[in-house]
Order: C-alpha cells, then structure tokens, then sequence
C-alpha cells in the first residue's frame, strides 16, 4: 500500500472519529454525511500535487472539527428525541 493511500485512509478515519464526538446530533451526522461525499468525490485523484492540496484541506479541516467539537461540549443542547431511544 503506498504511503499517500495510508495517509488518505489515515486522514478519513480520524476525521469520521473526531466528528463522532460532537454533542449535537445534527452537527454528528451532517459532518460525518459530509466527509464521505467530499472524499467520495475525490476518491479517483490521481494527481499527487492535487492529492497532498487535498490532505492538507483535510488535515486543517480535522483541526478545525476538533476544535468545534470542545466548543460544542462546553455549550450542549438537551438531547433530541431521536436521540433520546437509544
């Protein structure tokens, strides 16, 4: 496996797990919906220099869920009853 898929898959699993973590289940489920659609859409990439354009957006876009995910901790909502049945 080359070192670009690695760090491909690396970056989508620790994107879906850090977005897991929202409190919010409206913010949980429209970032997890909108990881899979941006790395679905750039899934046939074959150009390295647009490859590693795309790691770095994502790797910021990981530090920023991180960051929202404390903020939404700090300030949670009551649950919704979607939530609520499980």
């Amino acid at each position: 496996m080359s070192t670009i898929r690695i760090s491909v898959l690396t970056l989508y699993k620790h994107l879906l797990r850090e977005s897991k973590k929202f409190s919010s289940y409206n913010y949980r489920t429209y970032a997890v919906r909108r990881i899979r659609s941006a790395f679905q859409e750039n899934k046939d990439e074959a150009d390295p220099v647009k490859i590693k354009q795309l790691l770095w957006k994502g790797n910021e876009n990981l530090k920023m869920i991180k960051r929202q995910v404390v903020i939404s901790e700090l300030y949670s909502a009551p649950k919704l009853v979607i939530e609520q049945s499980k």
